[in-house]
């Protein structure tokens, strides 16, 4: 008789889902990377960063430089002399109409330099004709001294 060959038994289902579970938390421990792509390269060259030397020119471009449009003069147009106006001055608050483009810093800067006040405080707001209105603080001495009064 022949020998009987032994035959591989399957092994049993719990066995098999538990291998499957162990190699899936190897996997996930290792991590696979298996849906990534490579990335194209569509950018070949490399530009080699070069020093930029500033112009200089022999001569100027221009005929006259460019002048400053908004200086202290043309920012600070003319006093108020309202009835609002003057009931401020009683507060120690002086009111001014500014260019619309001029910032309350500037307008600051504009009345200590054309008055030689220190401004504690700028407020602003545009009015319906569009002027700039711009109260400024110290009122009754730079008053007199501007001549409003």
């Amino acid at each position: 008789m022949a020998s009987k060959a032994k035959k591989e038994v399957p092994a049993p289902p719990k066995a098999e889902a538990k291998a499957k579970a162990l190699k899936a938390k190897k996997m996930v421990l290792k991590g696979v990377h298996s849906h990534t792509q490579k990335r194209s390269a569509h950018h070949l060259r490399y530009d080699d960063p070069r020093l930029c030397v500033a112009k200089q020119p022999k001569y100027s471009r221009k005929r006259v430089p460019k002048r400053n449009k908004l200086d202290h003069y043309a920012i600070i147009k003319f006093s108020l002399t309202t009835e609002l106006a003057m009931k401020k001055r009683e507060e120690n608050i002086l009111v001014f109409t500014a260019d619309v483009k001029a910032n309350k810093y500037r307008i600051k800067q504009a009345v200590k330099k054309l008055y030689d006040t220190d401004v504690a405080k700028v407020n602003t707001l545009i009015r319906p004709d569009e002027e700039k209105l711009a109260p400024d603080y110290d009122a009754l001495d730079v008053a007199n001294e501007i001549g409003i009064i």
